[in-house]
């Protein structure tokens, strides 16, 4: 992998204030309601050029892309966004807690040679095609990275790791605690040693990207559509995958919109290919230990290899599913490999959604059905009351996948089912921009 420093565009304390309040979570994590919030947080906030608000009257002279264009290029006249006078790698570092634990995930930001998924840059998940439209009408009206692809690299000996511990003494460019009270901060790596001695280091490393999977194929796109020569280059955050800080969540599946759906005929033809274990309950009290059991049991059932999801439908009971036989996702996929086939999310997506509820991968793309519930704070619970409340029809709870199976799935060539990992804590937008 080539990278390359670059003078980054910051935004400017003396002018915005607290510049915490100017960077927001990626695009693809603002609901409409944080959206709100993130407006109301500063008139500088990122938000309102990575996912602008849009109107009535929006056509294609003024929508949210030629807004974005003018923020950002009103920013750089006012100086309220101001380049730095140096080339640069910044170090990005993330403390935050899980499970009553403290973790520090480090990074480094650069500029990434763009290249065709092969062997130095390979892709985990599959893609979307609005998303990527949306994001390459962005990039035609800003000429601009604003958002990180998040890209994973393999380093035993740890030098990008050493280099941004011993650059943390120095007064943080920024320092803030985001919603859910993740701390960021950046520092500048200026030394030309320092620079030098991560640029040798990924030479030679094949990288998987981790998050930005829409953003990284947007810019090989753009690239081509344009011939730029800066647009060769994507800014991309690195982490090594020996940071005891890299941390895999699970995603969860909320289906909805099924014609005719029958619980009973639903669970009579899981019963067909799974194992299945019921945690009833009759009272708020009794459902919370039932909900309890169930995560513990999905646990168990990872932790002695076996393939696991669990599923509630609001009639008083949850469900945990463990696949009898792991030789029945070989007819089903015969064309996939056997790492492909092990993880939970292809036997949940082959033998559930597309065999019993006709959701197949025609029907993910156009996205009627399935919401995709990112483990973190009440998840489950929000999840649990959409079914109760009659808004989705089925909840499917699922364990985080391993790092070793997402090495092995990529080495074969191939992708997981989208949204299958949630790299957490999300790496935030507008710490770095980096203009084309």
């Amino acid at each position: 992998m080539e990278i390359k420093p670059f003078k980054a565009y910051r935004f400017d304390s003396s002018i915005v204030g607290d510049v915490g309040n100017c960077i927001s979570p990626p695009y693809d994590v603002i609901s409409p309601s944080l959206q709100q919030q993130l407006y109301k947080k500063s008139d500088y906030n990122i938000v309102r050029i990575i996912n602008g608000k849009t109107t009535p009257s929006d056509n294609d002279k003024n929508n949210q892309y030629t807004r974005a264009a003018d923020y950002l290029k009103g920013w750089i006249e006012k100086g309220i966004l101001k380049q730095d006078s140096t080339e640069n790698i910044y170090a990005y570092i993330q403390d935050f807690e899980l499970d009553n634990r403290h973790f520090q995930r480090n990074s480094f930001i650069a500029l990434a040679k763009l290249e065709d998924f092969g062997k130095a840059v390979r892709p985990h998940e599959e893609t979307l095609e609005e998303p990527k439209i949306d994001r390459l009408n962005l990039k035609r009206a800003t000429k601009a990275d604003s958002g990180l692809v998040f890209m994973l690299y393999e380093d035993q000996q740890r030098i990008a790791d050493k280099i941004i511990e011993n650059n943390t003494s120095q007064k943080p460019l920024i320092d803030f605690y985001d919603e859910h009270n993740v701390r960021h901060r950046l520092f500048a790596v200026t030394a030309k040693d320092d620079i030098d001695a991560i640029t040798k280091m990924i030479s030679d490393k094949s990288c998987i990207i981790a998050d930005g999977h829409h953003r990284y194929e947007t810019a090989l796109n753009y690239a081509r559509e344009t011939a730029n020569p800066a647009a060769a280059y994507q800014m991309t955050a690195f982490v090594n995958t020996c940071n005891e800080g890299l941390m895999i969540l699970a995603t969860h599946r909320l289906v909805g919109n099924l014609r005719d759906f029958q619980f009973e005929k639903f669970m009579s033809a899981l019963k067909k290919s799974f194992e299945i274990t019921e945690f009833s309950f009759i009272s708020a009290r009794n459902k919370t230990k039932a909900k309890q059991k169930m995560s513990e049991q999905l646990k168990a059932a990872c932790d002695r290899g076996q393939n696991t999801f669990g599923t509630y439908t609001g009639n008083n009971a949850f469900y945990v599913a463990v696949l009898k036989d792991k030789q029945t996702m070989n007819s089903i996929a015969p064309n996939m490999s056997e790492a492909w086939r092990s993880l939970d999310v292809s036997v949940l997506h082959k033998l559930a959604l597309e065999k019993l509820l006709g959701i197949g991968e025609k029907e993910l793309s156009i996205g009627n059905n399935v919401e995709y519930i990112k483990d973190t704070g009440n998840a489950i619970g929000e999840s649990i009351a959409k079914i109760d409340e009659g808004q989705k029809q089925v909840a499917f709870f699922m364990n985080p996948p391993k790092m070793q199976q997402l090495r092995m799935v990529t080495a074969a060539g191939e992708k997981m089912p989208q949204k299958s990992t949630y790299f957490y804590p999300k790496m935030h937008t507008g710490l770095t921009i980096n203009k084309l």
